[in-house]
């Protein structure tokens, strides 16, 4: 079923008290805006490849997300990707899978979505694992497609980001 509006726009306070740290980065990510690349697409395209090949029908939407995801952006080099499985909380379903193809399992935050953090280390990426009924990958779809078809908001945050 799909999250309600109300899920949608709710803000779900952070909790550091609720993450439950699994491991630590190998390599610690310097946090910096940078100009657009055009390889982002390319290098999504290749973890998605990879997640679904390892993980099959359990994957059930796999989105490149955040400002990697839209053209002429700034951003942190970083691909944000919005993994949905069949039922996150079976993590023998998908963890080994994904840390198979190397993705590390950092942490998971069960208060917030039952959400699950990996990274890659090359290309670097965020993978976000949530169950299908997580309103925050509909959040996550909208201010990416909003930010794709409204090219005067694009420009504020592309404006915002290089302040930054």
């Amino acid at each position: 079923m799909a999250p309600s509006i109300e899920a949608i726009v709710k803000e779900y306070p952070y909790d550091p008290e609720g993450v439950q740290r699994i491991a630590h980065r190998r390599i610690k990510n310097e946090i910096e805006i940078t100009e657009p690349d055009p390889s982002w697409p390319e290098s999504f395209q290749l973890l998605k490849d990879r997640i679904i090949s390892a993980l099959g029908s359990t994957a059930v939407s796999v989105e490149h997300v955040g400002s990697t995801s839209v053209p002429g952006l700034p951003a942190k080099p970083v691909i944000d990707i919005d993994l949905i499985v069949v039922d996150v909380l079976d993590e023998a379903s998908y963890v080994p899978q994904l840390e198979a193809v190397g993705f590390h399992f950092l942490l998971r935050e069960p208060a917030w979505h039952e959400h699950r953090f990996f990274c890659n280390y090359e290309p670097s990426a965020n993978l976000h694992v949530f169950g299908p009924d997580s309103p925050e990958t509909e959040k996550h779809k909208i201010f990416r497609n909003w930010l794709l078809k409204t090219p005067a908001d694009r420009d504020i945050w592309r404006d915002n980001a290089r302040i930054h």
